[in-house]
């Protein structure tokens, strides 16, 4: 049985890993960037705008939705291109699926803000 780190150590570990896939996204992936630096202006905004705590709750969960979307979404393109690089019907219809799953998000986002707010 391999040495695994347990408890504390493993939490440790494991922030240090979430942080490193952070870093590479934000340095790979131009869309999550323009995404992060939207929601750099869009939380403390929902802060302001929400009336309850709800509101702004209500407001802020799918931004750090679309985030984690996007995320997911870069991990599908960088694997599938680690796979090859000629086309495959699978592969493009996983990029896409995946392109999909960030525009609902992005969707979702737009129409909690239009409803809280209007």
């Amino acid at each position: 049985m391999k040495n695994e780190r347990t408890g504390l150590g493993r939490i440790i570990n494991a922030f240090g890993f979430s942080m490193k896939g952070l870093k590479f996204c934000y340095q790979s992936e131009i869309a999550f960037r323009q995404e992060l630096w939207l929601s750099i202006v869009l939380i403390p905004l929902a802060f302001f705008l929400g009336d309850s705590s709800v509101d702004k709750v209500l407001l802020i969960a799918p931004i750090f939705l679309v985030l984690i979307i996007e995320v997911l979404n870069s991990s599908i393109e960088s694997v599938v291109d680690r796979i090859g690089d000629g086309y495959h019907v699978l592969s493009g219809a996983a990029k896409d699926m995946g392109s999909a799953a960030v525009w609902l998000s992005l969707t979702l986002l737009v129409i909690s803000w239009l409803i809280i707010l209007i």
